[in-house]
Order: C-alpha cells, then structure tokens, then sequence
C-alpha cells in the first residue's frame, strides 16, 4: 500500500513515522508546503518527497493522510474524494458549518472513506470506560465530568485561525462524551473566561471554559478546558452512576496533588503535552485507517461525527456570547 501525506508539522511528522513502521504500508510519500521540512523528514524515516499537492494525487497513491493546517482540510478532503481515495483528516474538516458540510457532501457523492482523527476513541483508558457504561457496571449514569488542560498557551499567531477553545480543544472531550456514553447532547450552556494573557483577549478567544451539557437521556455533563495549567497536560473523564463510578487519565502521570495526608505523592513527571499522553491512541488510529484501506475494518469515526461534535461547539460559542442555554437543533446541520 501507498500513502500520501500531506503536512509535516508536529502531528504530521508523528503520523509520518507510526506509518512506516505499519508492515502493510509500502511506501509513504510526503510533502507540505515548507518542502524543506518535508524533505528533512522523508530522509531521515525513509520515505519520498513529492514537490507539491498535486503530486500526491497523481503519483499513485492508495490513500490519504492530511496533517495540514486546519484552513486547507476541507479543500484537500473534497480533492482527495473527487479522485476517488480514502482520507485520515486531523480534525476538524472545517472551522465552520458550510465548509464542513460542502467536504462531507463531496466524500457522499464520490463514495469515499473520510475518518476523522479523534484519537481518544483509541486510548485504552476511554476505551474501558465505554465497556463499562456499555455493560451497565456503573448502573444508572446519572453525572459524567470531562477537562481538558493544557500547560501553556498555544503561539498568539494561532489564536485567530484555531477556532477558539470550544472548537479547537473542547470538541475532543464532546466526541468523547458522545462516543463514550453512546448518547446525543440536546443543550448547552457555557462560560468562558479572557483574564488570562492579552492574547486572547485580541483573539476575541477565551483562556478558560466551562460547559453543563444535558444528553438525550437526562444526564448532565461537564466539560472544561484552559490553556493555562502550568502543572502539565491534564485530560480526564470522570463518569459516576448510581451503582459505580470510574475516570480516566487518572495514574502516575496525572498532573495533580492531593491535599489529603494519605493521598498520593504528585507526579514525578506530569504528561508534558498531547503527543506523549495520547502516543499509542494515535499509533492505533493510523493502524486502524490502514485496515480500513484494506477493507478489513468498518470506519471508525467518518465524517458525521465530526459534524456533530462541530456543532456541539459552535452552541457553546452562541451560548457563551448570548448567556443563555442553546439546544443543538439551534445549530443548523444538514
């Protein structure tokens, strides 16, 4: 199997390298816009450098991997579809409803594979945690708290083309509570806060965030996300119900202290960052685009799930800035 990918930055670079190590992939041929960059890492994991875009969908290739800036998925996915090639697309399609929404009817109307890069449907840790709501070990799930943390800002420069906190950070934890609990979200309300760097304020983005989301079934959710925990990458789910209760991204590593006299110690090395806490889920969703390429597999996460947690986001937007609860049939989506 051949596969192009396209974007060599942090994550690209990652992927680049667990797809060669993946026997059934034969050869990889990257390129990204800074050649340089792309050309650096082909020699230095064996694979080939194709000068531009185009050459990717002209020289061969099984498959598609785009690692690239957010503004160019959707374009990338709609081409990659048009020629009739499977897509592994970091999320999200788009920062917005109407460019997600065009890519998703050009993958339809081609009959194309798009899977969506939500690496935690791969951690092993929210993996357990949907077997155990599945299963009915916790009883009745009644209460289900998300965070996502990060230790420091991202550069002021990406502010303003991320999306913001809701789209860009917290959309990974309203996958995962979607995908973890099997049930949809009707309403949301969220606050944010911008007293942190000036940046954001700038941005017209907030630091801080906290959501309540009720599901379909009466359970509320929270979820909260910043940019500023300086005690490292901190990403957790909590899930109580009446029988049991279990969290995830709570070990050795889990960048808090307790202040109770026989808690346990603080970490001695806090996950520094999203690569290092989430390493093997990226490896395993690559593994799986490839079975998926080979038909061994069904799609793991298309398309449609990234649609939905969009639009999870973008009420949280419309809730934040009009301090009233949105239900997500507010949000249009077809």
């Amino acid at each position: 199997m051949r596969i192009g990918l396209i974007g060599t930055g942090r994550i690209g670079t990652f992927h680049a390298a667990s797809l060669c190590r993946n026997r059934e992939v034969g050869s990889l041929v990257v390129t990204d816009a800074d050649l340089a960059r792309a050309q650096a890492l082909a020699h230095r994991i064996g694979a080939t450098t194709a000068p531009g875009v185009d050459e990717i969908f002209t020289w061969g290739v099984d498959a598609v991997v785009i690692t690239t800036a957010t503004a160019a998925h959707a374009e990338l996915i709609s081409r990659a579809a048009r020629a009739g090639l499977p897509v592994f697309c970091e999320k999200p399609i788009a920062l917005d409803l109407s460019g997600t929404l065009s890519a998703l009817r050009d993958v339809d109307a081609a009959g194309t594979v798009l899977q969506m890069g939500f690496q935690r449907r791969f951690d092993f840790g929210y993996v357990r945690a949907r077997e155990a709501v599945r299963e009915g070990r916790l009883g009745r799930l009644h209460t289900v708290r998300a965070m996502t943390s990060d230790p420091a800002p991202p550069p002021a420069a990406y502010l303003p083309l991320s999306g913001g906190l809701y789209r860009d950070c917290l959309v990974h934890d309203f996958d995962a509570l979607r995908w973890v609990t099997g049930r949809e979200v009707v309403e949301v309300y969220a606050a944010g806060s911008d007293a942190g760097p000036a940046m954001f304020r700038e941005a017209g983005d907030v630091d801080t965030a906290a959501v309540v989301l009720t599901l379909d079934d009466g359970v509320l959710a929270t979820a909260t996300a910043t940019r500023l925990n300086g005690a490292g990458y901190d990403v957790r789910m909590e899930l109580a119900g009446e029988a049991d209760q279990v969290a995830v991204g709570l070990d050795d590593r889990t960048p808090i202290a307790s202040t109770e006299a026989a808690g346990p110690p603080p970490a001695d090395k806090p996950w520094p960052g999203f690569l290092e806490r989430f390493a093997p889920a990226y490896e395993a969703e690559l593994a799986a685009f490839v079975d998926v390429v080979r038909g061994e597999r069904a799609n793991p996460c298309d398309g449609r799930e990234a649609l939905t947690a969009l639009r999870i986001a973008e009420a949280c937007e419309r809730s934040r800035r009009e301090r009233r609860a949105v239900r997500i049939d507010e949000v249009p989506g077809a």
